[in-house]
């Protein structure tokens, strides 16, 4: 149970920048057929990204000698940063999203998703069901920062960005002592 409630952590820590930018995108007016495709694209690039990442981990182990639980800690340590930090970045303007569009988004916000997966045997051995909750938890997300975004400021988006940044934080920190 423990390692299902660590991955579900991590999983709505990764989702955290998908869900700040679907607020963004949200007050934009995207069209209800695009929400759900948007949310599954997301959904999509969490369950494979990780799979990918996993694939690259356990070359990265073979060759290069690494407590696992440092790499983890580093990764998420990274990730953590770069998160912060891109919330006192100014936003461009948005563009309204074309199936390319809703793909690069879907791509650009699962970056951190293949990152974790290099780690991801340290996590949790049960990679297919680690990959379905990255998968869902972003997916869900993703949707309902779609459908409040109209709703809700554009500044708690960037609120949740540092919370999921502060949360991968602690947990790189959990992982670094273990």
């Amino acid at each position: 149970m423990d390692t299902i409630l660590t991955t579900l952590i991590i999983g709505i820590s990764l989702s955290m920048d998908t869900f700040s930018l679907s607020i963004i995108y949200g007050t934009k007016g995207i069209t209800k057929k695009n929400k759900i495709l948007l949310s599954l694209i997301v959904g999509t690039y969490h369950f494979i990204m990780p799979l990918i990442g996993l694939y690259f981990g356990t070359i990265i182990e073979k060759y290069i000698i690494i407590n696992l639980n440092i790499l983890v800690s580093i990764i998420f340590l990274i990730i953590s940063i770069q998160m912060i930090v891109s919330t006192f970045k100014d936003n461009e303007e948005l563009k309204p999203l074309n199936l390319q569009g809703l793909l690069l988004f879907g791509f650009s916000v699962s970056i951190d998703s293949f990152s974790t997966g290099i780690g991801l045997h340290v996590i949790n051995t049960n990679y297919i069901q680690s990959a379905l909750i990255f998968a869902l938890t972003s997916m869900t997300f993703t949707y309902l920062g779609l459908n409040f975004g109209n709703q809700l400021n554009i500044h708690f988006g960037k609120y949740s960005t540092i919370i999921g940044g502060i949360i991968l934080l602690i947990l790189s920190i959990y992982y670094f002592i273990k």
